[in-house]
């Protein structure tokens, strides 16, 4: 279970910096002409992302608490 609790920090800090990767990507105009889509689809991603390594990390903490 220590293995799936450290999978689940990793997605919570591979979602945190997605997010503002997203973002700088939109300002300097790197997303192209359907940057906005873009933007959305990478903020959707990290989000999603972040909230499975929150329900993964907690999922590890309840089976060692057991």
């Amino acid at each position: 279970m220590v293995v799936i609790g450290y999978i689940g920090r990793g997605l919570q800090l591979l979602g945190l910096a997605i997010l503002p990767l997203g973002i700088i990507l939109e300002i300097t105009g790197q997303l192209g002409r359907r940057g906005l889509a873009e933007l959305l689809l990478i903020m959707v991603f990290g989000f999603a992302a972040f909230h499975a390594g929150r329900y993964l990390e907690g999922y590890a903490r309840q089976s060692r608490a057991n």
